[in-house]
């Protein structure tokens, strides 16, 4: 991917850097693969202009069922343009690539020196690329996060996200003779049921963080149990039992008492079990993000509403349960981070989903925003 992007960039000319995430901080059990982050530096301000990086991540969601195009091959329907990520987020690296070309190849000056920044680990891991670049001072004060939306939105921050890991033992045998093993799924039913008792009461819990327009109620803390493995066939009880479950906290949340609250209902739940044992592994976290805004952030809203033609007054302020790895660069300590959030996503774009797509319309309009906040001729 990185080498594909090099190829794609070199038309900018400027300087395009590799950075490695250290293996030590994102390998967890199932992962494997370098994380191998992309820093372009292209040759388009005036010497001296100020650093606007534009963020892009290079994983996406697995495929999924129910598809009826091709995941992995754009497919064009009239304005319809699918594939998996084409919304999310890959649509946005060519829509942004374009604006700039569009931008230099018209003759226009530039007022900002983008920095392009196409990073791993948004989509699940421990350790995203985006945290790693913050904590080593290689990310601008100013960020356009690209993996927000096409509609009329100002950022007002985003959810926390944990996903917890549990694996059960229990003793695998042959089925016809159950008194020999231990079920692991069906010791595992206790846990099941006392998350799910949990899930009513953390979902009581609200913020203050704006909810988007037209909802009916505030924003409030999810839990789910997001994923269930164990067994393999019909003939033998299953020895272990894997359950992932996902965690989505307010920032009015603390993070030391979410995980807390989470292990001890696991721990008292097995004391209603057979199981032998289990153990509980963190494999994914995003921070809460807050506060966003800053001096360049009504010039991004202004280029948005020229670049999609939308009237500036529909622009509202609000919050979301989805997450973001820009928590991490919020926390990454002393210098201070304006980030300007757009996008392709809409609510019906199947993001994370089967025949996930976006539109020519929106790809032309994320590449116009790009090209007039950029543009020195932009009043």
């Amino acid at each position: 991917m990185a080498t594909l992007l090099e190829q794609m960039t070199a038309q900018f000319g400027g300087t395009q850097t590799r950075v490695d995430v250290p293996e030590a901080l994102w390998k967890v059990p199932g992962s494997h693969g370098a994380r191998t982050n992309l820093i372009v530096r292209p040759d388009l301000a005036p010497a001296g202009s100020p650093e606007v990086t534009i963020y892009f991540h290079v994983d996406t969601a697995p495929v999924g069922d129910g598809w009826t195009k091709p995941a992995f091959q754009m497919t064009c329907e009239g304005n319809k343009v699918y594939a998996r990520g084409a919304a999310d987020m890959k649509g946005a690296i060519a829509a942004a690539l374009a604006g700039l070309e569009a931008l230099r190849a018209a003759g226009h000056s530039f007022k900002y020196q983008p920095v392009l920044a196409f990073c791993t680990d948004e989509e699940g891991g421990v350790y995203p690329g985006i945290r790693y670049l913050a904590e080593q001072n290689l990310v601008s004060d100013t960020i356009i996060n690209l993996n927000g939306s096409a509609t009329p939105r100002i950022w007002a921050g985003s959810f926390g996200s944990l996903d917890f890991s549990f694996e059960f033992e229990g003793k695998a045998a042959h089925s016809g003779r159950p008194e020999l093993g231990i079920n692991a799924i069906e010791q595992a039913l206790p846990v099941l049921n006392a998350l799910t008792k949990l899930k009513s009461t953390v979902e009581q819990r609200t913020s203050a963080m704006p909810a988007p327009p037209g909802a009916t109620e505030p924003l409030h803390a999810l839990l789910n149990i997001t994923a269930i493995h164990g067994g393999e066939k019909g003939s033998a009880l299953p020895g272990t039992c894997q359950v992932v479950i996902n965690r989505r906290y307010a920032p009015e949340e603390n993070v030391i008492a979410v995980r807390s609250e989470i292990e001890a209902c696991v721990a008292a739940a097995v004391k209603d079990s057979n199981l032998i044992g289990w153990t509980m592994s963190e494999v994914g976290h995003l921070p809460p993000v807050e506060n966003t805004q800053g001096v360049l952030s009504p010039r991004w809203t202004a280029a948005m509403s020229a670049g999609y033609n939308v009237p500036l007054d529909e622009f509202v302020a609000f919050g979301s349960t989805t997450s973001s790895d820009f928590g991490w660069i919020q926390q990454a300590g002393g210098k201070y981070r304006e980030i300007m959030l757009g996008g392709l996503s809409r609510p019906d774009r199947n993001v994370h989903a089967a025949d996930e797509f976006t539109t020519k319309e929106d790809l032309l309009g994320l590449a116009l925003s790009i090209a007039l906040f950029f543009s020195a001729d932009f009043g």
